[in-house]
Order: C-alpha cells, then sequence, then structure tokens
C-alpha cells in the first residue's frame, strides 16, 4: 500500500500525518452487506429491518471482493442489518477469506449455531464481533428487543465451546449502561472475548434517542478514566478520541478517518465517507460506476477534500485541538452543528451550550428509512418503545419476503 500524493508540500513527520492524507486503499472499511434483520434496535445506526430488493448480488459482491484484494485491503467490516440472514452470506465469507481479504462481521448472534460457530473458529481470516448493549437481559432488550440478551449470550458460548478465542463482545455506551462497564469486561472475560466499546452517534434510528440515551457528562468522565485503566485490554474502534481532551490521548489514531482510511459501502453499492453518516451529503459514487470501488477511492472529488488538512474553526483555539481534532462529524452533522465546530459532546462543554439554542441549527434527518413498519422509532418527545416478540401486520402483505421475517425456517438450535 502507497500513501496518497499530498495536498501540500507539508512533509509529515508522524504516522498519523500520512493517515490524515489519505491512503491509495483504506485500511480497512466498513460493507453493509444488507438492511434485513431480525431485530429493531432502537439506536440502529442504518434503520435497518427491512431488505432493500436493489442489494448487490451475489457476483457484484465477488467483484467488489476482487477489487479489495488486488488494492490490498487488510480487512472487512461486515454489517447491516443482520448479514447472517443474506442466504449468500457464508458463501461470501468464504470466498473473501480465500481472497486474501479478512472479514470481521458483526451480528446478534441469532445464526451463530454450534456448527456456524465450529467453521467459523476454524477460519484464521474471519473476526467475529456479537452485539450486546447491557451486561444485563434488562438493560440490553429494552435496546435490542426482547430476548436478544439470550441470544447474543448463546451465540458467545458457542463460539467459546468451538475453540474460538479473542472473539469481540462489541457494546454501543449509552446512558444505560455506562455504570456496566465491569460487568461487561467481566462477560468478555467469562467467554474468552474481548471486550469492544463504540461511541453512540445520532445516525439512523439513533437520532431519534440519541438526546436519551447519550452519556451524560459525567458519565464520559467515568468512561474516559475507565478506558484509561484499561486501554490496553479494550478496544474501542477509535471512536472516542474526542474524550482526549479530558488530559490524556486515549490508544488509537485519534483522527476522523472518513475518507482517509476508512469509509463504508452500503447494501446497493453506494459508498460514504463515513459509516456513521449515511447521507447525501457523504456519498461519493457507487461500486456499480464504470471506475468501481478503486475509482471511487481514488478519484472521488469529496475524498479528496475530506483529505485536505483540517480546519478546527473555533476549536482551533482549544489546547485540546490535536488530540480531538473537533470531534465526530457524523454526531456534529447530525445534530446541526458546524463540521468547523465543536463536537456534540465535547468534554469542554463547548458543544453542549451550542445546542441550548438548537432553534438556530439544522440538524440533518438521515436518509433511508428500512425500519419494520412497527418498529420505527419515535420523535424525541414521545417514550422510547421496546419492541418484544413477533410483529404482526396482517392487514397488509410483506414488501418482500425478508420484510416479516428474515429469519423465517430457521432453528437457531439446527435442529
Amino acid at each position: 500500500m502507497t500513501i496518497a500524493p499530498p495536498p501540500t508540500t507539508r512533509e509529515p513527520t508522524r504516522l498519523v500525518d500520512h493517515f490524515e492524507r489519505g491512503l491509495d486503499a483504506p485500511i480497512c472499511l466498513t460493507w453493509e452487506l444488507t438492511y434485513a434483520c431480525n431485530l429493531s434496535c432502537i439506536h440502529c445506526l442504518s434503520s435497518s429491518g427491512r431488505r432493500d430488493p436493489r442489494e448487490l448480488t451475489t457476483e457484484e459482491c465477488k467483484s467488489v471482493i476482487d477489487e479489495l484484494e488486488r488494492m490490498q485491503v487488510f480487512y472487512v467490516n461486515i454489517g447491516g442489518g443482520e448479514p447472517t440472514v443474506r442466504s449468500d452470506f457464508w458463501e461470501l465469507l468464504d470466498y473473501a477469506t480465500a481472497h486474501h481479504v479478512g472479514i470481521k462481521f458483526s451480528t446478534n448472534g441469532v445464526k451463530i449455531t454450534p456448527e456456524a460457530a465450529q467453521a467459523l473458529a476454524a477460519n484464521d481470516y474471519v473476526d467475529v464481533q456479537i452485539s450486546l448493549d447491557g451486561a444485563t437481559a434488562e438493560v440490553n432488550d429494552a435496546i435490542r428487543g426482547g430476548r436478544s440478551y439470550d441470544t447474543a449470550i448463546r451465540a458467545m458460548r458457542n463460539l467459546a465451546d468451538a475453540g474460538m478465542k479473542n472473539f469481540k463482545l462489541s457494546v454501543v455506551c449509552t446512558r444505560t449502561n455506562i455504570s456496566q462497564l465491569d460487568e461487561f469486561k467481566s462477560l468478555a472475560d467469562e467467554f474468552g472475548a474481548q471486550l469492544r466499546l463504540t461511541r453512540l452517534r445520532p445516525s439512523g434510528r439513533g437520532a431519534d434517542v440519541w438526546d436519551d440515551l447519550h452519556p451524560t457528562a459525567d458519565q464520559q468522565r467515568e468512561l474516559y478514566n475507565w478506558l484509561v485503566a484499561h486501554g490496553d485490554d479494550v478496544l474501542t474502534g477509535d471512536s472516542f478520541f474526542h474524550l482526549s481532551a479530558f488530559g490524556e490521548a486515549l490508544p488509537g489514531l485519534n483522527l476522523c478517518g472518513a475518507g482517509r482510511v476508512v469509509c463504508l459501502i452500503d447494501p446497493i453499492g453506494d459508498v460514504y465517507a463515513c459509516p456513521f453518516a449515511i447521507h447525501d451529503e457523504f456519498l461519493a459514487g457507487s461500486v456499480r460506476d464504470d471506475r468501481g470501488f478503486t475509482g471511487v477511492w481514488r478519484e472521488s472529488s469529496l475524498f479528496h477534500k475530506l483529505r485536505e488538512p483540517q480546519s478546527g474553526g473555533a476549536c482551533t483555539s482549544c489546547q485540546f485541538f490535536d488530540s480531538c481534532k473537533g470531534g465526530c462529524m457524523a454526531a456534529k452533522f447530525f445534530t446541526g452543528l458546524p463540521l468547523d465546530g465543536p463536537d456534540p459532546e465535547c468534554v469542554r462543554g463547548f458543544g453542549e451550550e451550542m445546542l441550548k439554542n438548537r432553534d438556530k441549527l439544522t440538524p440533518q434527518r438521515p436518509m433511508g428509512d428500512h425500519s419494520h413498519r412497527t418498529a420505527r422509532a419515535p420523535r424525541k418527545s414521545q417514550p422510547v418503545p421496546v419492541t418484544i416478540g413477533r410483529r404482526e401486520d396482517k392487514g397488509r402483505p410483506p414488501v418482500n419476503a425478508c420484510a416479516e421475517s428474515p429469519l423465517a425456517g430457521f432453528n437457531p438450535d439446527g435442529a
């Protein structure tokens, strides 16, 4: 992998400086294979639920994998939706690893049967992330839906019994689970997994619940102190670099990698700069274009713009700008804050202060709602629902086979 031509003559001296200018291939990318999902998590960043009938075919997916192999992309984060409900998921996984493209996929665990776990444990090019947003069923199921805690625990037990080491327990940090950090760590240790914490963004359905679910200022400090104490044993996906303004920089690049070292491919092949900003404002192109993914990554005017030296606006006067870099682009965009302004969760309170004048801000709405018809989260002024059990809508036919039950005919126990 080589470094893309620099936009300026400034000679970088640190590794992060090279990354800031962009690479000729992403280090990793997020690929949402489908919007179909058996759950309706209230904070889902892609508003998943129903399959989009335009999603890439098996052959189109394999062509993208061929490109990634030629570009020497290290690995791909597969997500969704629930990627394992695609009928060709296991075929695509095997194809990618056979073509030297490592796969890390996120799942709620619904299809991690004992047999599937054995196959995954035998593949050195695969990593699995089991999503769980509460260390107890009460906390988790209020976010992810009834019985989802039991499903995730069963999946982790199957992976552990199969001998898979260091798979990931992936947690989105919310106001309701910050107090459970030690419990999450103990749960991961119990199954021989590694804990991975990520940030809640106001993206997708998360835009409707962000005000009520994002950690409070005191919880941000609690999270920061916990990460400093456990940083060597816990992964963060570099998503908490805004907390570095508390003092000590957290492990990672401490850099927004959008369009520089990461990007997103959605189920229909559109390429976005940021996995958390699925919006036309950050649409760079499509893998279905003649130039393919390679052309989008290397020629997109949006990506070239993002690779220019960052301007921090008002944040440049802050002594912590070099470590915080103004925070998360997506979080600012969907809360209506200027992209060169402070993060809405700025630990010095600048973002919170700006959000007090929301009548003067223009927050952007996420695009592409694929939610189950009965599961769309309400606006912020209404209580957050918890969807438990089967969803029925007998008055209208399903949009497609995936709309009502992506798991039709599937027995999680393999019987």
